[in-house]
């Protein structure tokens, strides 16, 4: 595997990361990487969560290496860049989104457009970019905390962009912007680092869909099916949700080739022996 050059790693007091700049495509492109620590989480909504549905148990206990995880949902011009390499699969549009603005989320793109995206991305890096497993996406949204938010037990429109004339818990009501915003609008990061992981834009991963956990993984690999037309997994909520779709257990499913105003995706990519956290 190829090892992550040590002068595109970086510390804060909370987060590893290394920037992707992808020389001869443009600084617009520049993917945040944020190191995901290892851990164990439940998966899952306990019995008493408002608003839980049944596909959400039951929970159960997966244990996670580490990886990387972009900090932001990709944006318009890194799509646009990526766009542009020469095809793996299939052929990408260049500017898909009902929404336009270069750090806006990319949106209406498919899973299988999704996919794709990786692919290029994997073949021009030569790093493994790959969607996250439901597991992976809902231990990097929850970092550490069992609430229905990674911000507690409500979410308010001053952190991200949901439908606020609904409320959840004791929240109160606020903005409903009727959009997408600027993936860095709200400069609001969870424990591990990563931003609009809440709302915004629903995300892809890369899972077939399963009406609930039922023999599901424990390892935070993906969980595959035999039949390739079922429905993939969607995570997230998005700027159209009331947030009680926007909570850290709350999944659905999507065709692989439904696109959506309220659907993109977010890249990761595994932690090489090489590049290991420091202990401590």
């Amino acid at each position: 595997m190829t090892a992550y050059t040590a002068h595109k790693i970086a510390s804060t007091t909370q987060t590893q990361y290394f920037t992707e700049p992808l020389e001869g495509l443009g600084n617009a492109l520049a993917l945040d990487m944020v190191l995901v620590p290892a851990g164990c989480f439940m998966m899952g909504s306990p019995d008493d969560e408002p608003e839980r549905r049944e596909s959400e148990g039951p929970q159960h206990e997966v244990t996670l290496p580490n990886f990387f995880m972009g900090r932001y949902p990709v944006t318009q011009a890194q799509w646009r860049a990526v766009a542009a390499i020469d095809k793996v699969d299939i052929k990408l549009e260049p500017d898909p989104p009902s929404f336009k603005g270069a750090n806006l989320p990319v949106e209406q793109v498919s899973w299988y457009e999704a996919v794709e995206f990786c692919e290029r991305l994997k073949k021009h890096t030569k790093r493994p970019y790959h969607l996250p497993s439901e597991a992976e996406w809902e231990y990097a949204c929850r970092a550490g905390t069992t609430t229905p938010f990674a911000f507690g037990k409500t979410l308010t429109t001053e952190a991200t962009s949901y439908n606020g004339n609904h409320t959840y818990n004791d929240g109160h009501k606020g903005a409903y912007r009727e959009k997408t915003t600027p993936v860095d609008e709200f400069g609001c990061a969870n424990a591990f680092g990563l931003c609009d992981m809440h709302g915004n834009v629903d995300e892809w991963c890369v899972d077939h869909w399963h009406d609930n956990y039922e023999g599901a993984p424990i390892d935070g690999s993906a969980w595959l099916s035999a039949d390739e037309t079922s429905g993939r997994l969607v995570r997230g909520g998005s700027w159209g949700n009331n947030p009680g779709l926007c909570r850290s257990a709350s999944r659905f499913d999507g065709g692989p080739d439904d696109r959506d105003f309220g659907i993109g995706f977010r890249v990761c990519c595994p932690v090489p022996m090489t590049l290991q956290p420091p202990a401590g």
